[in-house]
C-alpha cells in the first residue's frame, strides 16, 4: 500500500497536475474570498470570521476532488496496467486505500496554506486576535471529513470507466447529490420527516461540525460514507479482475 501511496504522489508532483491543483484551489479561493465583491468577501463582511471561507470550499472541493481522483483507475484501465497491477502480490483494499490515500494527502496539501487566512483574520480582529478558534478548528476537522467523503466518491467513480472525463462527471455528480441533494428534497417536504432528510445529506454536517461542536453522529456519517465507497470500489476491483 505504501509503495502504491507513493507512487500516487510522486504521479502527482511528477506531472502539473499536483501544482496545478493546489494553486486553482488557492486562486479560487483567494479571489472570491478577498478581491471578488459580494457575500463570500472576508474584507466587506465587517466580522473577523472564517465563515465564507467554510461556506465556499465545500463547493471548490466538488470540483476539485474529481478533478483529482479521476485519473485513479479510470487511467490504469485505459493504459492496460489495472490487469498488472492486480496480479501483484497485495490485496486488492491495499491497492484501493493506496490510491485513496495519495489522493487525499494532494487536497490535504492544497488546504495547509488556507491556514494563512486564520493568521490573517486574527490580525484584522478588533481587537487583534478577537476570533473564533473553537469554530475555526471545528470548521477545518469538517473540512478534513468532508475530503475524506468526497475522495472515497471520487476514487470509486473512476473505479466504474476507464474515461477521466465521465469519472469527474459521476463524480462531481455524487458528490454535489451527497452535500446538497438530501437538503434539496427535503425543502419539498416528499418524505414526510424533513429533519430526516436532511441529515442523510453531508451539509448538514459538515455545518454541525462548523460550530466548533464535535459530535460523534457527524463523525460516524463522514467515516461511513467514506467506508462505503471504498468498499464498492473494491468490489468494483475484484469484479474486474475476473
Amino acid at each position: 500500500m505504501l509503495a502504491i501511496l507513493k507512487k500516487e504522489i510522486n504521479t502527482f508532483f511528477a506531472s502539473p497536475i499536483g501544482y496545478l491543483v493546489i494553486a486553482v484551489f488557492l486562486l479560487l479561493n483567494g479571489l472570491f474570498l478577498w478581491l471578488f465583491k459580494g457575500e463570500f468577501n472576508v474584507l466587506d463582511n465587517g466580522f473577523a470570521d472564517l465563515s465564507t471561507f467554510f461556506l465556499l470550499a465545500p463547493w471548490i472541493l466538488i470540483f476539485l476532488v474529481p478533478a483529482v481522483t479521476m485519473r485513479s483507475f479510470a487511467d490504469e484501465k485505459k493504459q492496460g496496467t489495472l490487469e498488472l497491477l492486480l496480479t501483484k502480490p497485495i490485496s486488492h483494499l491495499n491497492i484501493v486505500f493506496g490510491k485513496y490515500l495519495g489522493a487525499f494527502v494532494l487536497i490535504i496539501i492544497a488546504l495547509i496554506p488556507t491556514l494563512l487566512y486564520v493568521y490573517t483574520i486574527s490580525k484584522l480582529g478588533n481587537p487583534e486576535g478577537n476570533l473564533d478558534v473553537g469554530s475555526v478548528m471545528g470548521s477545518y476537522f469538517g473540512l478534513l471529513f468532508l475530503v475524506a467523503a468526497y475522495t472515497a466518491i471520487g476514487v470509486f467513480a473512476s473505479s466504474l470507466t476507464d474515461n477521466q472525463i465521465v469519472a469527474f462527471i459521476i463524480a462531481v455528480f455524487i458528490c454535489f447529490f451527497f452535500y446538497f441533494g438530501f437538503e434539496g428534497l427535503s425543502n419539498y417536504n416528499l418524505f414526510g420527516d424533513t429533519l430526516y432528510i436532511e441529515k442523510l445529506g453531508m451539509e448538514s454536517h459538515f455545518k454541525s461540525m462548523s460550530r466548533g461542536v464535535l459530535d460523534t453522529r457527524d463523525i460516524i456519517y463522514f467515516l461511513s460514507i467514506t467506508a462505503l465507497f471504498i468498499v464498492l470500489t473494491k468490489l468494483n476491483i475484484k469484479r474486474a479482475n475476473k
